[in-house]
C-alpha cells in the first residue's frame, strides 16, 4: 500500500452512516477523487466532474439518462485500493451520447492482476450495459476502458458504486516503474548509422553528416563523389552544390584504430527533400514560450556531447515565441477579436503589457522582413553555430497574422518572410494554422480549398530560394491533409492535435495511424506529433515522462514503423540513461530510416493485441508484437497476416540479437502496454559440408 501515490478516499467512513451512502446500494464512485482517473488526452485537461461527461453535459448512454456517474475518455484507466473490505462493484457502462466518435470501446475490470469482467465492444447510441460483480476479497480494483480505433471517444461510468465494511475505499497512482535498458553497448569498432539516402535540389547547398559510431578519432572517405560535392575527412560532413538532376550512390567509410565501416549513400539531387522522415528536437515540449536562443544553442551542443548526432539526430527546431508579440494597443488585436467573434469563436484575449515583456519591440524592420525578439538577438550567430557542428535548424511561422502563441506571423509577408529564412540559413519550416482561422469559414464548413490555399503560397516562396527548406505543416489533421499534403508542397503534416506524455494520448494517436499508410512515402510523411519521452513540462516544472517504460518502447517503436518523423522535445540537460538508450539503438532506428519509406499498417488484431507490420528495402519485414491491454499476454505474429512464407529468422530490435528460425508463425509474451520490435528475414539456406557431393 506504501509504494502508491494516493488520492482522496471515496468518503470518509466516520460520515457514512450521516449522510447515508453506504449501505445494500453502496458508495457512489463519483465521490472518489478523480483525479486519480488516467485519461487525459491533452494537455490542459479537468479532471472528471461527478455526474458530467467528458464534454461537461448530464450523462445519457443510448438516451437514457442518470443522474450519477462520471465521464472519462476511451482509454482510460481507474485504480482503487480496496484491501478486501469491498463485496460489491455495480454500474452501467457505454459512450455517452455526446461522445463525438462512435466507438467501439469495451469496458474490462482486473482484480489483483487477473481479469474479472471482459466487456464486449460497445458504440455510441447503444444501450446501456450493466456490470453487477462479485468483488469479495479484492485488494486492488481497475477499471478500464479500451478503444481499438477512435481517438475522441467518450464513455462513462453511471450510477457506479462499491459497497463495502470498514475503511473507505482509496483511489491510488500506481507508482513510476523503473526503467530498464535494453539495447547493447555500442560497439567500439565504426559503424555508420542513420539515413542511407538524402535529397538536395539542384544548385542548393549541401549539409550532411555522415552518422557514425566507434572510438575516435575517426577518418572519412569517400568514392564516386559528384562534381561539386566534398567530404571533410576530419568531421564526415559532406558541403558543396551538385548542379546536375541524378542519383548519385557515394561509398562511404569511417576508419578507427579497430577497423573500417563502409556504407552506400545515395544524393538524389532533383525536387524532392526529406527522402527520409527528419530526425530532431523541437523546443516546444521543453521551452514553450519561454524559449531563448540559449536553450537553442546548449540544445544542438548537447546533441554532440551525448552523441545523438552519430545516431542520425539532425534537426534543431525552434517553435514558438522567437519573434516579437504586437502590444496591447495594436489595431490587430481588435481587428481579430471581431472577426473571432464573427466566426463563433471564443473572444480573443489581448495579453496586457507585462505579459512576457521580453517579446517587446517591432514586428518588422523598415523593409517588412520579420524581426527576432530579444531572446534571439543574433538570429545568424545561432543558425551558424548549429551549422557548425554538422547539425540543421528549424524554424516556426504561422499562415495567420499571429502564431499560436500570439507572436507576429507570416500573414501577407510569406514572400519576405521565406526569404528572410532562407537569408538567415534554415533548413526547415514548421507552419503552424493558428489564427489563419479567423480568415476562413469555421472548421464544419471550410473547404478544401481553403485549407490548401495558406500552404500553397508558403510552399511557392520556399520555392524560390537559393536553399533546401523542408515544409512541415501543422494543421492538425484536418480535412484529412495527409490526402492533400503532398499536393501543397509538404514535407510532412500533422495528422493529430497535440500529443501529451500519458498513455491515453499516445496510444490512441498512435494506433489510430494504419489507414494513413498508403499516403506516406520519400518526400511525403504523416506526422503524429512528437516523442514524449525525456523530461518534458511545456515550460513547467519539466518532470521525466509520465509514460512507464514499456509505454515508451512502445511509443519509439511505433513510430518507428509509422515512418513518423521522430521529434524529440525534452530537457537535453537532464538526459538519462534510459532515455539516451532509448534514443540510439541503431537498429531500431533503421527502421524508420529506411529508404523504401512504406509505413507499417496493423495486420491483426485481437481485442487488446495486435501486430503491425511494414515492408523493408532490404526484402525483410519490420513487425511489431502490441499489447495494448492491462495484463501481459500472448501475441502471434502470422506468416499469412505479413505476406511470406517459409523459413524465417526474427531478430529483437531492442535486443539486437536474433531470436531463431521460425516457420508459419512467432509468438511472444508482451507486458502491459508493450512490445516487441522484431525483424523478420529470410533464412540462409545453411550446407552441411559433410553431406557435399552425397
Amino acid at each position: 500500500m506504501n509504494d502508491y501515490i494516493k488520492c482522496i478516499p471515496i468518503v470518509a467512513a466516520a460520515f457514512l452512516p450521516a449522510i447515508g451512502l453506504q449501505g445494500a446500494e453502496g458508495t457512489p464512485l463519483s465521490a472518489l477523487d478523480l483525479d486519480c482517473v488516467v485519461h487525459v488526452r491533452s494537455r490542459i485537461a479537468p479532471p472528471p466532474k461527478p455526474g458530467k461527461t467528458v464534454s461537461g453535459n448530464p450523462i445519457s448512454i443510448g438516451g437514457r439518462k442518470f443522474a450519477d456517474g462520471f465521464g472519462m475518455h476511451g482509454i482510460s484507466r481507474l485504480q482503487i485500493e480496496l484491501d478486501g473490505r469491498a463485496t460489491r462493484f455495480t454500474a452501467w457502462t457505454g459512450l455517452t451520447d455526446d461522445s463525438p466518435d462512435p466507438g467501439p470501446v469495451w469496458y474490462e475490470i482486473l482484480g489483483d492482476g487477473r481479469m474479472l469482467y471482459e466487456g464486449a465492444p460497445i458504440k455510441r447510441g447503444e444501450a446501456a450495459k450493466e456490470i453487477n460483480l462479485d468483488i469479495k476479497g479484492i485488494k486492488s480494483l481497475v477499471l478500464a476502458v479500451q478503444s481499438p480505433d477512435y481517438f475522441n471517444v467518450h464513455t462513462a461510468w453511471a450510477d457506479a458504486r462499491i459497497s463495502y465494511e470498514g475503511e473507505a475505499p482509496k483511489a491510488v497512482i500506481p507508482p513510476r516503474e523503473k526503467p530498464y535498458i535494453l539495447t547493447p553497448p555500442t560497439p567500439r569498432e565504426p559503424r555508420i548509422n542513420g539515413a542511407a539516402v538524402f535529397g538536395v535540389r539542384p544548385g542548393s547547398p549541401v549539409l550532411f553528416q555522415v552518422a557514425s559510431t566507434g572510438d575516435g578519432p575517426m577518418r572519412f572517405s569517400a568514392t564516386n563523389l559528384p562534381s561539386g560535392l566534398a567530404l571533410d575527412a576530419a568531421t564526415g560532413r559532406f558541403s558543396g552544390k551538385v548542379a546536375r538532376p541524378g542519383k548519385y550512390p557515394v561509398s562511404v567509410s569511417a576508419s578507427n584504430a579497430l577497423g573500417t565501416a563502409t556504407r552506400e549513400i545515395t544524393f538524389v539531387v532533383g525536387d524532392t527533400l526529406a527522402l527520409t522522415p527528419p530526425m530532431g528536437w523541437n523546443s516546444w515540449n521543453c521551452f514553450a514560450d519561454h524559449v531563448t536562443a540559449e536553450d537553442v544553442r546548449t540544445t544542438a551542443d548537447l546533441f554532440v556531447k551525448h552523441g545523438l548526432r552519430n545516431h542520425g539526430w539532425s534537426y534543431i527546431n525552434i517553435d514558438d515565441f522567437w519573434m516579437t508579440r504586437p502590444p496591447p494597443d495594436d489595431a490587430l488585436w481588435e481587428k481579430l477579436a471581431e472577426r473571432a467573434i464573427e466566426r463563433g469563436y471564443a473572444p480573443l484575449k489581448i495579453p496586457g503589457a507585462d505579459d512576457l515583456p521580453r517579446l517587446a519591440g517591432p514586428a518588422r524592420d523598415g523593409e517588412g522582413r520579420i524581426n527576432a525578439n530579444p531572446r534571439f538577438a543574433d538570429m545568424q550567430g545561432l543558425v551558424d553555430h548549429v551549422h557548425s557542428l554538422g547539425l540543421k535548424i528549424g524554424i516556426y511561422s504561422s499562415p495567420g497574422p499571429l502564431t499560436c502563441g500570439r507572436c507576429t506571423g507570416s500573414f501577407g509577408h510569406e514572400e519576405q518572410d521565406a526569404r528572410r529564412f532562407a537569408e538567415w540559413g534554415f533548413d526547415l519550416l514548421k507552419y503552424d494554422w493558428c489564427s489563419y482561422r479567423f480568415f476562413t469559414p469555421p472548421y464544419d464548413r471550410i473547404s478544401k480549398t481553403e485549407l490548401q490555399r495558406p500552404f500553397i503560397v508558403m510552399h511557392e516562396a520556399l520555392a524560390k530560394q537559393p536553399r533546401d527548406i523542408v515544409f512541415s505543416m501543422c494543421q492538425y489533421g484536418l480535412g484529412d491533409s495527409w490526402e492533400w499534403g503532398a499536393d501543397v508542397g509538404a514535407n510532412l503534416w500533422r495528422t493529430t492535435r497535440d500529443i501529451i506524455d500519458t498513455w491515453s494520448s499516445m496510444s490512441g494517436i498512435g494506433f489510430s495511424q494504419s489507414e494513413l499508410a498508403q499516403y506516406t512515402g520519400p518526400g511525403r510523411w504523416n506526422d503524429p506529433d512528437m516523442l514524449v519521452v525525456g523530461h518534458v513540462g511545456w515550460h513547467a516544472a519539466r518532470r521525466a515522462s509520465r509514460l512507464a517504460p514499456d509505454e515508451q518502447y512502445t511509443h519509439v517503436s511505433l513510430w518507428s514503423l509509422l515512418a513518423a518523423p521522430l521529434l524529440i522535445g525534452c530537457d537535453l540537460t537532464k538526459l538519462d540513461d534510459f532515455t539516451l538508450n532509448l534514443l540510439t539503438n541503431d537498429e531500431v532506428i533503421a527502421v524508420n530510416q529506411d529508404p523504401l519509406g512504406r509505413a507499417a499498417r496493423r495486420v491483426a488484431r485481437d481485442r487488446n493485441l495486435e501486430v503491425w507490420a511494414r515492408p523493408l528495402a532490404d526484402g525483410s519485414v519490420a513487425v511489431g508484437l502490441f499489447n495494448r491491454g492491462e495484463l501481459p499476454a500472448k501475441v502471434t505474429a502470422r506468416w499469412d497476416n505479413l505476406g511470406i512464407h517459409g523459413a524465417r529468422v526474427v531478430r529483437d530490435l531492442w535486443r539486437q540479437q536474433d531470436l531463431g528460425s521460425f516457420e508459419g508463425e512467432f509468438s511472444a509474451e508482451i507486458p502491459r502496454h508493450g512490445v516487441l520490435l522484431v525483424k523478420i528475414r529470410r533464412a540462409e539456406k545453411i550446407v552441411d559440408k559433410n553431406k557435399q557431393g552425397e
